[in-house]
């Protein structure tokens, strides 16, 4: 193993630590701060009785792991985005994820409000079919990234509208509807995660297993073309694993932003360089640990009141889009 590889290697087995002391930190503190050996004691007494199992295994557990798919699948959607599209700004909203998902949740507190239990599934039909379309529009009018921004700016702006108009007509489910697209873990449970996280995990594989590939998109259309391979049908397939892995997070996470824009970039800086290879195994592990992060100062610095953390997110990409924004503006 030569000296690059070694390196790589060292900064997997870091990340990974650290998010687990990052996964430890959100069983332990919450509502009720539990010390470390109530934690370890709840992950391994077989007690149903026992608060502390109780605490652990019914709501912070699920909690933690729900934080961690959902900031690898958001992250992992950002690298494929970014990369597909040649755009550093992009994320999982750009291909319409959030407004197809949001549709879809409105139109069912719409039309079936008993039906709650039904909204991770229709948050994740909605952010994929509305995926599928743009793309489908992107390839009938060329295939140039260009044109499949402008579809997904388009399609957006368009399902942006339908859900105001659907909370101007059925104005008790904006309560219901905030909730959900301000993003959050609050209540999840296995049972919940499940699909979702077999999504997440087949969508991470064929990544990486196609990520040579999705490489020479960086390249450009004529090399990829002189090597023999269709860049449209290659953008298409990256888009669409983009998509399922955002639309798994968006169906019990809500509309959790600029998790996808921010991670890519950050983890550039840990690989220096954009190899897909590297880029989406740290991106995932950095996801991860923003989330829980985002998600534990939310739920302990204004405690007993709980932040969604995707208001917390919010507040750190904001700025961050800006900073992104303005440092392009400097290299033209």
């Amino acid at each position: 193993m030569n000296k690059e590889k070694r390196s790589f290697a060292l900064l997997l087995w870091i990340l990974f630590l650290c998010m687990l002391l990052c996964a430890f930190l959100g069983l332990r503190f919450g509502s009720a701060e539990l010390s470390m050996g109530q934690v370890i004691r709840g992950l391994l007494r077989n007690d149903p009785d026992a608060i502390e199992t109780k605490v652990v295994w019914v709501i912070r557990l699920p909690h933690v792991i729900g934080c961690i798919l959902c900031g690898m699948a958001l992250s992992i959607s950002g690298v494929l985005l970014q990369t597909a599209t040649n755009n550093p700004l992009a994320g999982p909203n750009i291909i319409g994820v959030n407004a197809g998902a949001g549709f879809a949740v409105v139109l069912l507190m719409c039309l079936f409000p008993m039906q709650y239990r039904l909204i991770p599934l229709a948050a994740f039909i909605g952010a994929f079919l509305c995926t599928i379309l743009i793309v489908t529009a992107a390839n009938k009018a060329g295939g140039a990234r260009v044109t499949l921004v402008l579809s997904g700016v388009a399609v957006s702006t368009l399902l942006n509208a339908g859900i105001s108009f659907l909370k101007l007509l059925y104005p008790d489910t904006s309560i219901a509807y905030n909730y959900f697209s301000a993003g959050g873990i609050d209540g999840v449970t296995f049972s919940q995660m499940l699909v979702p996280a077999v999504m997440i995990f087949i969508t991470a594989l064929l990544s990486m297993l196609l990520a040579n590939r999705f490489n020479l998109l960086c390249l450009g259309d004529s090399i990829v073309h002189c090597l023999g391979l269709r860049a449209r049908v290659l953008r298409s397939i990256a888009l669409l694993l983009a998509s399922a892995s955002a639309a798994a997070a968006v169906s019990f996470a809500g509309l959790l932003g600029f998790v996808g824009l921010m991670v890519p970039h950050i983890a550039r800086r840990f690989i220096k360089g954009s190899d897909l290879r590297k880029l989406l195994p740290v991106s995932a592990m950095l996801g991860a640990m923003l989330v829980l992060l985002a998600d534990l100062f939310g739920r302990t610095a204004f405690a007993p009141s709980q932040i969604p953390a995707g208001i917390i997110t919010a507040l750190i990409g904001v700025p961050f889009f800006f900073l992104l924004l303005f440092q392009r503006r400097y290299r033209l």
